[in-house]
């Protein structure tokens, strides 16, 4: 079973920036949540939530490897498991070549850039998340020049590969992350 104070502690040994702990969480919860959505067992859970807490881990020390890395040295020598890692992998498929494949992936993929264009969209809002509306997140994704370096293709491509419409997977993570 993967420790979760562990993966704290590693997250926080690598990544000191507060906005991309803030987005390892977010992703973490989303993971979390949806595992417990389609049914996985709690270990599994334990995995989804750990696989979004560590995904960006090596981001801020080594951002031209990302998550190469993580994938390659970190998370093997602190024992995680290959689904994890292989996760970790597919979730930047330009950067590694790995496509996400398997449900673990595919989700994963689905809720990093979504997550981290949310949060943006809350950084405007006066109330963050509460009371955050699907529309509010839609209209900010045809805005090109807003959060410019989250790419909406990815976004379009997550939600195909979780088999949801947008608007569906927008009101899930708005769900998760009301309390954030």
């Amino acid at each position: 079973m993967i420790d979760r104070t562990k993966s704290e502690e590693l997250l926080q040994a690598w990544i000191e920036g507060d906005n991309l702990r803030h987005h390892c969480h977010m992703v973490a919860s989303a993971m979390e949540a949806y595992a417990r959505e389609l049914g996985k067992p709690d270990e599994e859970v334990d995995l989804w939530w750990t696989a979004g807490l560590l995904h960006d881990l090596d981001w801020e020390k080594h951002p031209e490897d990302h998550p190469s890395v993580a994938v390659s040295k970190i998370l093997p020598e602190q024992g995680y498991p290959k689904e994890l890692i292989q996760a970790v992998e597919a979730h930047a498929p330009d950067r590694t070549g790995r496509e996400p494949e398997s449900e673990l992936e595919r989700y994963l993929f689905a809720c990093d850039e979504l997550s981290g264009f949310m949060h943006a969209v809350s950084l405007v809002r006066p109330n963050g998340f509460k009371d955050m509306k699907v529309k509010s997140v839609k209209k900010k994704l045809k805005d090109q020049s807003f959060a410019a370096n989250v790419p909406r293709e990815d976004i379009r491509k997550g939600v195909e590969l979780i088999g949801k419409e947008l608007n569906e997977h927008i009101r899930f993570l708005i769900d998760q992350f009301s309390d954030l």
